[in-house]
């Protein structure tokens, strides 16, 4: 065994089994032990006492866009790793669209990994996409070691990466079943889209309209007839509407491989406070009601919703124009989306215990990382946040780190203040100042 080489005290740390005082043993990046709070420091290792702040395992965001290469700016790895560092995220999945090229094929997997290499701030995967003529692609993706594909059932904003129709769904999933794969949907049904009523404008109300519930029950219907004809399995992407959740528990109940994602939009946002024109809170599908959003916190604590990620999808302030309609669908929130949840989290009742549970421990093992990420547990790699739980600070653009800074969050007061950040053993971010880049590219364990 490897001599200790660090020592994070903390008189509130998160485990698997609870919080705790403890010392936290690292050796060679990774976690030796989690040992009582006054365990004697090793000859020749380094103390770290962070005193009452928290020390919870680097969350792990598994839906963000970084857009790089092609569309760098609207963002790109250098300022996206450095938000999600500065939001106590270690690790990250990139989504395989709005990038140029998009992540569809070997080739464009390897030009990505070739500019992320040398800018990451933090740990960093890819999925595939599922477009409706590269199934014959999907294999050599997965063997190259993306850890899943992402599908659309409704248009995606950009030309490059088409929607599936329902044959295309069925020859994209039985070909991910056959490979042992996980494929994520955007669930929004086209046909229920398309005869909404879509008015355009500024109102908030009228945008809302065009994105019924429905669209997200219908597709999501659909989801789960395939996967079960197929013994897929499956995730659906940033639900919004409470409305599907009982298909969800109910597939489950039949052996249906499904699993579920929010965002912390939906559940610290709601629709009776969006502005009209005020497009930075423009997403697919939308912030909807207080309602509904109360029905996605009780499935968070139930179990049916699994997990919480930040669908990061930025763009230029340009393209967040006062029209709903043409505006820019897309919120970032790699920042701030550990104290916006966690700010919503402790006036509902719940812990940060909870918070890790859903935004690092679910994230981590969804995308099979959970032997590595996602726990402070030996043998893990030691990626830590130091949080300060009670202290609040106000939104304010020009502090965040994603390169365009329009936010939903501006001039809201959040509780949770990052300390520090640390990827394997070593600091990546204290008190708002930021090392070299030390992330590495991951791929899907085999």
């Amino acid at each position: 065994m490897p001599d200790v080489q660090l020592v994070l005290r903390s008189t509130r740390v998160i485990t698997p089994e609870g919080t705790r005082p403890a010392s936290v043993t690292v050796a060679d990046g990774r976690i030796v032990d989690v040992l009582p709070h006054d365990t004697e420091v090793p000859p020749g290792a380094r103390l770290e006492d962070v005193g009452d702040d928290v020390l919870l395992p680097g969350l792990v965001d598994t839906h963000v866009h970084v857009n790089d290469p092609g569309r760098t700016e609207w963002e790109g790895f250098w300022t996206a790793t450095r938000a999600a560092a500065a939001g106590g995220i270690t690790t990250l999945v990139d989504m395989p669209l709005n990038s140029l090229p998009p992540t569809t094929t070997v080739d464009h997997l390897r030009t990505k990994r070739e500019v992320a290499a040398a800018r990451a701030h933090v740990d960093v995967g890819f999925w595939g996409g599922a477009l409706p003529d590269n199934v014959e692609d999907l294999r050599p993706l997965h063997d190259a070691g993306v850890f899943g594909f992402k599908a659309f059932l409704s248009p995606s904003g950009v030309d490059e990466f088409p929607a599936l129709d329902r044959e295309q769904l069925d020859r994209s999933m039985m070909e991910i079943a056959r490979l042992g794969g996980l494929l994520i949907v955007h669930a929004e049904d086209p046909h229920h889209l398309a005869s909404a009523p879509q008015q355009g404008g500024p109102k908030y109300a009228d945008f809302l309209a065009s994105r019924p519930r429905g669209a997200e029950v219908t597709a999501i219907t659909t989801l789960i007839e395939q996967a079960r004809r197929h013994g897929a399995r499956v995730h659906v992407l940033h639900l919004s509407s409470s409305d599907a959740l009982p298909l969800i528990a109910g597939a489950r109940r039949e052996g249906v491989a499904i699993t579920v994602e929010t965002c912390p939009h939906y559940l610290t946002l709601t629709a009776e406070e969006v502005p009209d024109g005020a497009s930075e809170f423009k997403c697919c599908p939308p912030i909807r009601e207080a309602a509904n959003q109360d029905v996605l916190w009780q499935a968070l604590a139930d179990g049916t919703i699994d997990c919480v990620v930040t669908d990061h999808s930025p763009s230029t302030a340009d393209l967040k124009t006062d029209d709903f309609a043409t505006a820019w669908g897309g919120i970032s929130g790699l920042q701030l989306s550990l104290s916006a949840v966690w700010t919503e989290a402790r006036k509902r009742g719940h812990d940060l215990q909870d918070v890790v549970r859903w935004m690092s421990t679910a994230t981590a093992r969804l995308v099979g990382l959970d032997a590595r990420k996602g726990a402070i547990a030996a043998g893990r790699d030691a990626d830590f946040a130091v949080l300060a739980p009670d202290e609040t600070f106000t939104v304010t653009p020009a502090a965040l780190q994603h390169r365009n800074r329009v936010t939903a969050y501006a001039g809201r007061t959040l509780y949770g203040v990052v300390r520090s950040t640390w990827l394997r053993g070593e600091r990546v971010l204290a008190d708002g100042e930021f090392t070299e880049p030390k992330g590495q590219l991951l791929t899907r364990p085999s």
